[in-house]
Formats: C-alpha cells, structure tokens, sequence
C-alpha cells in the first residue's frame, strides 16, 4: 500500500503506517485522514500533535486512550471530556487511527484501558 501526495509515493506497511516517519507532512495526514474516511478537524489535529509530540520529544511514548483523555481534559480546559469525544474524531481507536495519521509506527497495545 501507498498514498501518493503531491507526486510523491509514500510508503506504508500492510496496515497503512508509513515505513518512514519523515515521510510524513500535514498533506500526508490529509491523504491518510481521507482513506480512513476521517475530517480532521482541530481537535483531530490536537490529538495527531499531542501524538508526535509524545512519541518524538518523550522517548518514544505511545499514551494510551485513558492518558489521552486525561491529557485532553486539561488541555481543552473541559472536564467533560471522555474516550468518547476521542472517538468522534477517531471512530477506529484514537490511539491507533490517530497514530496512523499522525505518520507513526503501530501501536501494538490492545485497549485503551
């Protein structure tokens, strides 16, 4: 499998994560958002650079959907906030459909919990 953006052919694995993370753009994003039948809107978008953010600048940290939610509600400033407000933006699973757009390797955890 591969998404073509801009011209370029990015490279995925079976599931549809990219093989090279720096592949990834906010285009690619977009092309990857689009197969899963995904709008980014800016709470995605939160969600994708609170994922990057985490993986990149805290040594490969992959936050499960109960620190996501924790994170979020902070964040956001909303005490409301729960795992389903992460799948309205993510119906496959935030951490792994977030993770995939967000241009980062599988997740092999199970649940959110």
């Amino acid at each position: 499998m591969a998404y073509v953006v801009n011209g370029n052919t990015i490279e995925t694995d079976d599931h549809g994560y990219l093989v090279n993370h720096e592949d990834w753009s906010r285009e690619v994003a977009e092309a990857i958002a689009q197969e899963d039948g995904v709008t980014l809107n800016q709470r995605a978008w939160d969600i994708i650079e609170y994922l990057r953010d985490e993986y990149f600048n805290n040594g490969g940290n992959q936050p499960n959907e109960r620190n996501m939610v924790k994170h979020f509600k902070e964040f956001w400033n909303d005490a409301s906030i729960d795992a389903k407000t992460l799948y309205e933006c993510f119906p496959r699973g935030p951490a792994k459909q977030a993770s995939k757009i967000a241009g980062l390797p599988e997740t092999k955890r199970k649940g959110g919990y």
